[in-house]
């Protein structure tokens, strides 16, 4: 039914273009169409390769589950320290994702995240269409898919995106509905963010003040996604497959799942630990890294239950003009056996040609 379905709308000569406007300028986003009865997703989020896209060739494997890590003593016994460098360099390395627990941000923080931006996507539109935006010179803006207009298909998503760092922005900025959720749990994440990079740091046999030094602490993004219940799951994506941009990345998910990773090719579903955040190496760090640790494939399944509510931590440079710091290779993990695998580059022409090349950037700067 799925795939007639897909063969029906192939069949229908339209303007996809159009199409696109027409629901950008309702400025309702995703959650607009379920509100207004939807039964069937509109053509611009039909997935067209198969009637769940990308499960083929790689299956989904039910068996394996990512590393989940205790942090807690991170601080304290330097075998304890050790242990736990040991446990992220390993996860890292062959996974790409890790969940960690004990992290130090109380789970009542967490809570309170998810229903902040649960509350944002839920207020009244009117209010909401104040914060609709694709200028991504903004630091606080709200919308459904930022490449809305350059993917194949739409994600079955709507976004707020908040640049809390290096320059966060004025109070009056913030939608009121979660302003202080916002400003509380940013600085939480900005200081596990620095704990990681300071182990991250140690597990690739450098300093522990490496990562920070060279700035892979100094932007960071909060996107707070909503995905709401989709009435035809099979012919969507929650979130299409594809790695991350940045250095880190630190997801706050709700219990109702539908992350998943791929791992020796397989589909591996990340199941939400209680007080869990899952942590994912991003395109830039495997850069630095020299492919030592690795960036990793991963997707968000459309579901008929929701809305899923996640909350995003990016750890990427702003792209501002004066940004012109070059990233390659970490010289201390370079020899004649390790030799570079990559040029340098800034980050604003990364995410440039990250763009150019459909989100395959790293094929494209190997040496």
């Amino acid at each position: 039914m799925a795939a007639r379905r897909i063969q029906e709308e192939n069949d229908s000569d339209y303007d996809r273009q159009s199409k696109l406007k027409a629901f950008d300028d309702t400025k309702a986003g995703v959650k607009g169409l379920v509100d207004a009865g939807v039964t069937k997703i509109p053509r611009i989020f039909i997935q067209e390769q198969c009637a769940k896209v990308d499960d083929s060739p790689a299956s989904i494997e039910p068996n394996f589950t990512i590393p989940i890590i205790d942090i807690e003593g991170w601080d304290g016994d330097e075998n304890r320290r050790h242990n736990i460098v040991e446990k992220i360099g390993g996860a890292c390395k062959k996974w790409g994702f890790f969940q960690v627990v004990n992290h130090g941000i109380p789970r009542n923080v967490l809570e309170d995240m998810i229903d902040g931006i649960h509350r944002f996507h839920h207020q009244d539109v009117e209010v909401k269409k104040g914060f609709y935006s694709r200028d991504q010179t903004l630091k606080v803006l709200y919308n459904s898919n930022f490449d809305l207009y350059r993917t194949p298909a739409a994600s079955w998503r709507d976004t707020l995106t908040c640049v809390m760092a290096p320059n966060p922005p004025n109070p009056e900025e913030f939608p009121p509905i979660c302003r202080d959720i916002l400003v509380d749990y940013s600085k939480r994440i900005m200081a596990l963010g620095i704990t990681l990079f300071g182990l991250l740091s140690e597990a690739l046999g450098l300093e522990p003040n490496h990562l920070e030094d060279i700035g892979c602490a100094e932007g960071l993004y909060i996107l707070g996604h909503c995905y709401p219940a989709c009435p035809e799951p099979e012919l969507a994506m929650g979130t299409r497959k594809h790695a991350d941009s940045g250095f880190l990345t630190l997801l706050l998910q709700d219990q109702i799942g539908g992350l998943q990773v791929l791992h020796e090719n397989q589909w591996v579903n990340v199941n939400p630990a209680p007080g869990s955040l899952v942590v994912n190496v991003g395109d830039l760090f495997q850069l630095i890294s020299n492919d030592i640790f690795t960036s990793v494939h991963h997707r968000v399944l459309a579901k008929n239950i929701g809305p899923r509510i996640s909350v995003a931590g990016i750890f990427r440079q702003p792209l501002l003009p004066e940004t012109l710091r070059m990233y390659g290779p970490i010289k201390e993990l370079l020899s004649e056996e390790n030799p570079p695998v990559y040029r340098e580059i800034t980050v604003k022409e990364f995410m440039a040609l990250r763009i150019l090349t459909g989100y395959d950037v790293l094929r494209h700067l190997k040496l």
